[in-house]
């Protein structure tokens, strides 16, 4: 261990940043975006870039808050933390935790508060109770969500190398609208035996989560922006998310823009997802075409997730699946909340780590060969964690 932060330090010390980044072929992530000002045009916006949630720094090493949540996911923390710990990865963690137990509420406000404080934090899915009344518990995760503004849910659902899939050459960034839409938990019974549900629409998050998505593809180089909808249906609420997307693409001309029916788009993904590039939807077509993303790619153990806002970062999974049914038996696919950790390693500009992380998450798979059940394997998680410890540790003797 000690040889491996060794030559982590060394490198560190005797590359610039920018020679660092270059030291290891890296996918660019995305940083928050600074959106305050959503009517100075693409220009002034490109500006503004910066990485929301500076983590707090001490002495060289980052505190980050993390929160295990429910079923598999304290167990994955466990082998997030062994592995930072194996590399020299300069990271403090403060573990808060969010129970899903009514009336719970000062833990949720525990972790609120350490999330503001250190500015980014690593989360595991929160178990949200189906059989509880809307007024006794409300959704641990939206409340999260909300209450810190991340209004961008961020996932690249991308072919892994080594791994069948029905389709290859998948590459497709899906961008979710994170606070609003059906999930403001307003709903509420006029007469027993009807519910009003409420789904709330804005033209600022629109156009903010709008801009994102073409600011995403810009300084990516992706080429085609397609806004998911169902305004033929729902005229004026899809309909202004709608009008704000295609008035947001005529400041991008050089970025091509379409729309598509929801339902359409489900079909498109399972039959041709090669057309996508970058996707941008309200909350409940994200959670369905994210859903449906990770499934493409080999399933919800491999995609990692971010969500962003103008002041704060959370990473986690994709698809926010607790897994409870399978925790404590040593066979969770540890993959996608690895690559999560890597996703804020890289957003607090520890770019080496998140190479190291990631190049040894995708040999294990690659060219180790290691499945865990989920992928039609018989390996456990640790097999996946040793294996990643190793590659760690091989690359290092190659710094």
């Amino acid at each position: 261990m000690a040889s491996v932060l060794q030559k982590c330090s060394v490198l560190c010390r005797s590359l610039p940043a920018s020679a660092a980044v270059k030291a290891f072929s890296r996918s660019a992530a995305p940083c928050g975006l600074q959106t305050r000002d959503l009517h100075s045009g693409a220009a002034a916006y490109s500006q503004q870039l910066a990485t929301v949630g500076a983590s707090s720094q001490y002495g060289g090493r980052y505190t980050v808050t993390m929160i295990p949540g429910d079923g598999i996911g304290p167990e994955l923390m466990g082998h997030v933390k062994d592995i930072f710990r194996y590399a020299g990865v300069p990271v403090d963690f403060e573990e808060v935790q969010i129970t899903s137990q009514e009336g719970d509420e000062e833990a949720i406000e525990n972790a609120i508060t350490a999330i503001k404080r250190n500015g980014v934090a690593l989360k595991g899915n929160i178990e949200t109770p189906h059989d509880m009344p809307l007024s006794a518990f409300k959704s641990r995760n939206v409340e999260v969500r909300v209450r810190l503004d991340l209004f961008a849910n961020v996932l690249r659902c991308k072919t892994f190398p080594g791994l069948p899939s029905r389709h290859g050459d998948i590459d497709i960034v899906i961008i979710r609208e994170n606070t609003e839409g059906e999930y403001t938990s307003l709903e509420h019974e006029n007469v027993p035996g009807v519910v009003e549900s409420l789904k709330i629409v804005t033209a600022k998050n629109s156009e903010r989560i709008a801009r994102y998505a073409f600011e995403y593809a810009q300084r990516h180089g992706r080429k085609k922006v397609t806004a998911v909808h169902k305004a033929n249906i729902m005229k004026m609420g899809d309909g202004l998310f709608l009008e704000c997307c295609r008035k947001m693409s005529e400041e991008y001309p050089n970025i091509e823009y379409e729309s598509m029916i929801i339902d359409n788009c489900s079909m498109q993904m399972v039959s041709r997802p090669q057309q996508f590039d970058v996707m941008v939807m309200p909350n409940l077509y994200g959670n369905i075409i994210s859903n449906i993303g990770a499934g493409l790619v080999g399933g919800p153990g491999l995609v990692p997730g971010e969500n962003i806002g103008e002041d704060y970062a959370v990473f986690e999974t994709a698809t926010r699946n607790t897994g409870k049914s399978i925790a404590g038996q040593n066979v969770a696919n540890p993959t996608a909340m690895l690559l999560a950790s890597s996703l804020m390693l890289e957003h607090l500009g520890l770019n080496m780590y998140a190479s190291l992380i990631e190049n040894a998450v995708y040999k294990a798979l690659a060219d180790n060969k290691i499945r865990t059940p989920d992928l039609g394997g018989q390996h456990s998680t640790m097999d996946m964690v040793q294996t990643v410890v190793k590659e760690v540790e091989a690359q290092a003797a190659n710094i």
